[in-house]
């Protein structure tokens, strides 16, 4: 009989891109598709495979014959209603970052590291943060080829990894400053925000239209934020090298959806670029798009709404020996985070 899969967190952002994907597959291996939501959204009907689903409240009982279960919903939700999942005989699926760096809870990038997949004693897989994602691919595909020693990373993260709020503020901040003449000396970008009656308080911590805000995440020891750290303890893991050097700057930009990355990695082995385009140009997750001559790289106004990794600007460094500098981009909202929890549910059927 086809195993059933829940949806948990149906209904919200990284849920409807979910059911979106799983819509566009030409076929799926699930029998039943169960749509579970808090108490406010049950009973809400959206189409799934071409049928009408009505979507259930979450409870105990909503896991009850489920074999996988994707949670798409914030870290303390996950942290309580994951385990009662795996309690009722599913396999959760975490999207959050609850149980990421758990040792007992396999971090899994189905390009990478596959079979860490059966490697759940708690009965959970965690997906990594989008920003990590963002670049997995590219550097699980080098790793396997020329063994990855050490990654200097630069991310440029869209409004939308904050969440709708991001989103929200970065639209009206862009109307805030359209047809202004500002953006020419200190602090009036912050003015015209103000006389366009927009709060001071903002996910950013400072204007992002006409800007680039260096900081994203909250705050950790010694001046770095979760994401920086994210970046490092998740790199480490997805690829198994406890001991990579690692070091992340996290820049939130003014776009709405598809973070980029600009990564600098050293390897043990002597790396060419001609070599490494043909370790992307087989990796069926990659596009490359990287033709110097005629301007030819990845944006994110180009890659949003797609699903590969897009890789650019791949050189040589200058002064680095076995190093490679090269750009990455990945939408947020498939690839790094909706569409990676789905393909790890595919990988624990197939």
């Amino acid at each position: 009989m086809a195993p059933t899969l829940a949806i948990v967190g149906a209904t919200g952002a990284v849920g409807t891109v979910m059911i979106d994907i799983i819509n566009d597959r030409e076929s799926v291996p699930w029998g039943e598709i169960r749509l579970i939501a808090s108490a406010r959204s049950a009973g809400k009907k959206i189409t799934v495979r071409g049928a009408e689903s009505t979507v259930v409240e979450l409870s105990p009982e909503a896991f009850d014959g489920v074999d996988i279960a994707l949670f798409d919903v914030p870290d303390e939700v996950s942290a309580q209603w994951a385990p009662i999942a795996a309690e009722r005989g599913a396999i959760a699926v975490d999207n959050s970052g609850a149980f990421r760096m758990d040792p007992e809870v396999p971090l899994v990038v189905p390009e990478v590291n596959p079979e860490k997949v059966h490697e759940r004693p708690k009965g959970i897989v965690s997906n990594p943060n989008c920003t990590t994602l963002s670049m997995m691919a590219a550097l699980g595909a080098l790793h396997r080829e020329f063994g990855l020693r050490e990654l200097v990373v630069s991310s440029y993260q869209a409004a939308s990894g904050a969440g709708q709020e991001g989103i929200d503020r970065l639209h009206a901040e862009i109307e805030a400053v359209a047809g202004k003449q500002v953006g020419v000396r200190g602090g009036d970008v912050a003015e015209a925000l103000a006389a366009a009656g927009l709060p001071e308080e903002t996910p950013f911590k400072a204007p992002l239209a006409l800007n680039v805000v260096p900081w994203a995440g909250s705050r950790k020891d010694d001046g770095w934020t979760s994401e920086e750290l994210k970046v490092r303890n998740e790199s480490r893991k997805i690829l198994g090298i406890p001991d990579l050097k690692v070091s992340a700057t996290c820049v939130r930009v003014p776009v709405v959806t598809t973070h980029s990355l600009a990564v600098h990695a050293t390897f043990d082995r002597e790396v060419s670029v001609a070599r490494a385009r043909e370790v992307f140009d087989a990796q069926p997750s990659i596009v490359l798009r990287d033709d110097h001559d005629n301007g030819v790289f990845p944006t994110p106004a180009e890659v949003v709404g797609a699903d590969p990794t897009y890789v650019g600007r791949v050189r040589q460094a200058l002064d680095f020996p076995n190093t490679l500098d090269f750009f990455v981009c990945g939408d947020n909202l498939r690839k790094g985070a909706a569409l990676n929890t789905y393909e790890i549910a595919e990988t624990l059927v197939s």
